[in-house]
């Protein structure tokens, strides 16, 4: 989960994102009204509905662009309950909350990149033989008599 939140009032103009999306090297931000999240707005928003159409970022409202409603999961959700939200409402990334509090938000990409980072952390622990439990659940047979095991 990235901590790393941007929330800018939604009648904020887009440069002023785009300014803050850089210092803090992040790929989207949260829009806000009167405090309350109520929407994202992506990179992907910025290019495609400012710059791809030569508008003026530091005229355009992040109203104008953003996507809503933003869609969240409780800090206890699985791994896959997000991934299922995300697919279902074809969107990349989700936020996670607690009692209407942003605690971070959470991306396909970065669901991706720890789920990578983990088997080439197991397949290089392999490699280097430190043992590697790894079970294959097809190959375990169930005994009832222990007198003919082995």
């Amino acid at each position: 989960m990235d901590t790393n939140i941007i929330i800018l009032e939604s009648d904020k103009f887009a440069d002023e994102a785009i300014k803050l999306m850089k210092e803090r090297n992040t790929r989207s931000i949260l829009a806000s009204y009167n405090g309350e999240v109520i929407s994202i707005v992506s990179k992907n928003d910025i290019l495609f509905k400012i710059m791809s159409q030569g508008r003026n970022p530091a005229k355009v409202k992040l109203r104008e662009i953003m996507n809503s409603p933003v869609l969240a999961v409780e800090p206890n959700s699985t791994v896959q309950e997000a991934l299922s939200i995300m697919d279902k409402h074809v969107v990349r990334q989700i936020i996670v909350s607690s009692n209407a509090v942003v605690l971070g938000m959470i991306s396909r990409d970065d669901i991706f990149e720890k789920i990578q980072l983990a088997t080439i952390s197991t397949v290089d622990t392999a490699l280097c033989g430190t043992p590697v439990c790894i079970i294959n659940p097809k190959a375990i047979v169930y005994m009832k008599d222990t007198s003919t095991a082995n």
